[in-house]
């Protein structure tokens, strides 16, 4: 069952890909979820969206540590261009540093939440952050 609810998740940590695709399969309704593993084929994806070229998601979970193109590159990208900046950003990542915290939200992320370090923390962050984008917040049509 997919709710119409599409999630773009930004992760290079294989072990995080599929611990979260394994709690949202358990969630109802269950949301369709796009997987990008590295920065640089991130941006090239996010171009694409800006072109037509694909599903525009309903909110992006980005972590900040990616290969070749970094997470606050690709935040700044989304949150500066007139046809992804309303897109819900969460970083999701393992950094508790003030200075990274303080960055995201400059560059306007939505949300800022340190991956939990065990695997009921980690599940039911997960579940939360796809309860409220999808469940609670309300997005302009």
């Amino acid at each position: 069952m997919n709710t119409g609810f599409h999630i773009l998740l930004i992760e290079d940590n294989s072990g995080d890909v599929r611990l979260i695709q394994e709690v949202l399969m358990k969630c109802k309704p269950v949301p369709e979820l796009k997987v990008i593993e590295e920065g640089e084929t991130a941006g090239i994806y996010l171009d694409n969206l800006i072109k037509g070229n694909d599903f525009m998601p309903d909110l992006v979970i980005l972590d900040l540590n990616l290969p070749r193109v970094n997470g606050r590159d690709l935040l700044s990208k989304i949150k500066t261009n007139e046809q992804l900046k309303e897109i819900p950003v969460v970083i999701y990542s393992s950094s508790e540093a003030e200075k990274d915290i303080r960055d995201c939200y400059q560059l306007h992320a939505n949300c800022y939440v340190v991956k939990g370090f065990n695997f009921t923390q980690f599940s039911e962050t997960i579940r939360s952050v796809f309860y409220f984008w999808s469940q609670i917040a309300k997005r302009a049509s």
